[in-house]
């Protein structure tokens, strides 16, 4: 019995009379879809997929499907880890009744996806009430992602204050930082209560860099949107374009050439380099190692300009494609060179840079100990990537959902238990490690090789996910086709809407002058949870 049909067989044995099941387009995916008369069940079916598949809860989707059937569609996505599986469980949503039961209080990470369909569709899962992304001065009325929104509307503004959790006691004072920064850093707004210079809380208001990206792409065609997919986050460009080339090559059955999926890893890894090397000079350079920083943003922007050299991009841009690559990186003897090169020198200057850190003992003392994220919160709040594995989370896509060329490569997945900024640098340094020794076994794969398939004809009214495992955490697309073949819907998934919530949690307690390297070592996006 396959995987799939041996988790239909058990679905049906534990669910079968709340759930109707259909396989989707996409090899592991199953559709799941709860009956309107099982409504009311929908909490305890998402716990029981959690607990009786270990399944992880990757993204909550909404859908106006009002002009197709007459509803909209909540799809709520779980991870299947040990068996490569995503259960996509649907719920149909009456226009006349938009409300839901809330499953927050079995899957705490569920939490800001049912806040944030409140804000962009009207759907509320009650009891979760609470605003996210949409600020004290937008009507509660408007909601921007219905279909029959026009987004050219003015919308007026009303009054509104921000609603911020208030710490009373002797001595406590708020700090408020932000949503303008100093330097390039992007907007969002912290509020800091304090009890002298201990951190007692921390709220956050994000979606200060909105730019309606999901909405925009409606109508628009799969290969126009490859580009926009690219500025969602500049930092994870290539990491988000090939996300949703894979999700449209998925959707429309298309094989993506060898060279391209080792191309494709290739590119992956070096995105994952160069901002894993940046990630450590800015936390040396937030505890004043100075020579440290210099050193690795000296790394970093060699790695840079080795990728203007091999694409024409220092952020990878323009090189993805759906059916595969626009270009081989590898295509001339200069560029084959210079990534041998790197493979060497940029090793060596990489375990230098490691070896001046590791030697510093203020330096370790600053990390050791700041801002812990413990196991339990991180499993808690479900947190991805480098935050979540220096936490204990052993979750990582490239082993758990195989994409690209990751499949028959030799790599590890490196874990950590001490959940602070010391843990979260060194998963950087040893998955900087592994991206030299898995760009060191591409190198020259499956040469001479076409790097794109042929012309791809996406199918009307499809729907696939498609991923990839970025340098932050899990990038997760979700589309749907119109009738023409353009797409309908499409949801956006970066890690950082998973991770945001770690920080409040793991500056409780440590002191004002450290939530700049606890950030940094985050480093989440802006831009892509905002999106």
């Amino acid at each position: 019995m396959t995987t799939k049909r041996r988790y239909i067989a058990l679905i049906r044995k534990n669910l079968g009379d709340r759930l109707n099941i259909r396989e989707g387009v996409a090899p592991n995916e199953l559709y799941l879809s709860l009956r309107r008369e099982s409504l009311g069940t929908l909490p305890e079916t998402c716990s029981l997929l959690t607990r009786s598949f270990r399944a992880n809860f990757t993204t909550l989707v909404a859908n106006d499907e009002r002009s197709l059937n007459g509803t909209f569609v909540l799809s709520y996505v779980f991870s299947v880890p040990t068996d490569d599986l995503f259960l996509i469980l649907q719920v149909p949503v009456e226009p006349r009744h938009m409300e839901v039961p809330s499953v927050s209080h079995v899957l705490e990470s569920a939490n800001w996806f049912e806040r944030e369909v409140k804000d962009w569709f009207g759907i509320v899962a009650f009891p979760n009430i609470y605003r996210l992304a949409s600020h004290p001065d937008w009507p509660e009325d408007v909601h921007p992602m219905l279909k029959d929104f026009d987004p050219q509307t003015s919308v007026p503004r009303v009054r509104g204050s921000f609603d911020f959790k208030h710490v009373e006691g002797e001595g406590v004072f708020e700090i408020p930082v932000g949503p303008v920064h100093a330097g390039i850093i992007e907007p969002g707004h912290f509020r800091f209560s304090v009890a002298g210079e201990p951190i007692i809380n921390l709220e956050i208001q994000l979606f200060y860099a909105h730019k309606g990206t999901e909405k925009i792409a409606e109508g628009m065609s799969p290969q126009r949107v490859v580009f926009l997919a690219e500025r969602i986050s500049g930092d994870s460009s290539f990491g988000h374009a090939v996300a949703f080339c894979h999700c449209m090559e998925r959707l429309s059955r298309c094989e993506v050439p060898r060279r391209a999926a080792v191309i494709r890893t290739m590119l992956l890894e070096l995105e994952r380099l160069y901002n894993h090397t940046g990630d450590i000079g800015g936390i040396l350079l937030d505890v004043g190692f100075a020579a440290g920083a210099a050193v690795a943003l000296e790394l970093k922007e060699r790695l840079l300009q080795l990728n203007e050299l091999l694409t024409g991009s220092r952020l990878l841009r323009g090189v993805a494609a759906i059916g595969g690559v626009r270009r081989d990186p590898e295509d001339t003897p200069l560029k084959r060179q210079a990534l041998a090169d790197m493979l060497v020198r940029g090793r060596q200057a990489f375990e230098d840079l490691v070896s001046l850190v590791m030697s510093s003992s203020s330096v370790l003392d600053r990390l050791e100990t700041t801002g812990i994220l413990s196991h339990t919160d991180a499993y808690r709040l479900g947190i991805t990537g480098i935050a979540g594995r220096a936490s204990g989370m052993n979750r990582d896509f490239r082993r758990d959902h195989p994409h690209c060329a990751y499949g028959p490569l030799t790599f590890r997945v490196h874990t950590s238990g001490e959940g602070d900024v010391l843990a979260r640098m060194r998963v950087r340094i040893d998955e900087v490690r592994e991206s030299f020794s898995i760009i060191e076994q591409l190198q020259l794969q499956d040469p001479g090789e076409p790097a794109r398939t042929g012309v791809v004809t996406v199918p009307p009214l499809q729907q696939a996910l498609g991923y990839v495992e970025g340098w932050r955490g899990e990038i997760v697309h979700w589309a749907m086709t119109d009738a023409e073949g353009n797409i309908f819907r499409w949801k956006i998934t970066d890690p950082s809407f998973h991770n945001w919530r770690a920080i409040t949690v793991a500056v409780r307690n440590n002191i004002i002058p450290d939530f700049p390297v606890i950030n940094k070592s985050f480093n989440l996006s802006y831009s892509g949870n905002d999106r």
